[in-house]
């Protein structure tokens, strides 16, 4: 059977998803059973061919920007198809890291179902949304998911973009959860599998930068707020900028990957800066990176170790 790892992501998000990339690896006991491979929006022209039209999101009609930071979100349903709708996947967004080894989740027994996550948090977990930021895939099953024909059907509103990404189109029996530390939200613990830094205004490189994603218009009077905001002044006016994260270890985690990723030649200072020039890592990254303490090497690892090497689409 086949396993592969996909991290899908966007010009923006891409310091991110090559670091969550290499954690995979990185953190894995069983690194040779599994292929890791980024999958890009820039690769994609069904999503650029959007570009300023309207679909349906919440129930709103809004504005398709594949300059925002989230374009890449319709990717999360293209390793069935790239697998030939065989073997298993798992897809994971790019500010996903991994901290266990995620050969356990590759490989664990999914009794039957099509698809393992986790419930959303807060008023989107009350209203059933379940996270499909990281998602293990018995991609035999979904048969079903053609990514750009629901991609385009958002913009004949045929579909609502948020039912799509809560998994609301797939039938509930097809879904099992799996334990949240294989989606930690913001939440780094001796149990954490996998760390998300999803609190976007707290992403550990974006520190200091203008915020440039849309925040969710809820359905309540700050929702409307942000709305009026929106159609008066712009799409990213008044959001300010993003914030220190609130745990340090998990900004420490972040750079010790990094500092990794640069000694071992995955990226290069270079590329740091041009991302740092485009207002997509922050401006003292490098600074932090110099004097970061190296991570511990992961359990059954000697220092020194060697990852192998990763699908960088």
């Amino acid at each position: 059977m086949q396993y592969r790892v996909f991290v899908h992501t966007n010009h923006k998000q891409w310091l991110g998803a090559v670091v969550s990339a290499y954690s995979m690896k990185r953190n894995s006991q069983n690194p040779d059973k599994f292929e890791v491979e980024i999958i890009h929006h820039k690769d994609y022209p069904c999503l650029h061919a959007k570009e300023g039209q309207i679909y349906l999101r919440d129930g709103q009609k809004r504005v398709w920007l594949n300059d925002d930071l989230q374009s890449f979100t319709p990717l999360r349903f293209m390793p069935p198809q790239l697998m030939n709708y065989q073997g298993r996947a798992v897809v994971v967004d790019p500010d996903v890291f991994a901290v266990g080894d995620v050969w356990e989740l590759l490989s664990r027994d999914m009794k039957g179902a099509a698809i393992l996550c986790r419930p959303r948090t807060g008023q989107k977990g009350k209203e059933g949304c379940l996270a499909s930021s990281v998602m293990l895939l018995d991609c035999a099953k979904l048969t079903h998911w053609n990514a750009e024909e629901t991609f385009n059907k958002l913009f004949t509103f045929e579909v609502d973009y948020m039912d799509w990404i809560c998994l609301r189109l797939e039938p509930r029996e097809a879904i099992e959860l799996f334990e949240n530390e294989w989606n930690d939200f913001d939440k780094l613990t001796p149990k954490t599998k996998m760390l998300h830094t999803t609190k976007r205004k707290t992403q550990p490189w974006k520190t200091g930068l203008p915020v440039d994603f849309r925040p969710a218009e809820k359905k309540n009077l700050w929702g409307w707020i942000l709305r009026a905001r929106r159609h008066l002044l712009g799409e990213y006016a008044l959001l300010g900028h993003y914030k220190k994260h609130p745990d340090p270890n998990q900004e420490r985690y972040f750079f010790g990957l990094v500092r990794e990723c640069l000694e071992q030649g995955i990226i290069s200072e270079e590329q740091i800066r041009h991302e740092m020039v485009q207002n997509h890592v922050r401006h003292d990254a490098l600074e932090i990176i110099g004097r970061i303490q190296p991570l511990a090497p992961p359990p059954g690892h000697p220092l020194g170790w060697d990852v192998p090497a990763t699908r960088v689409a």
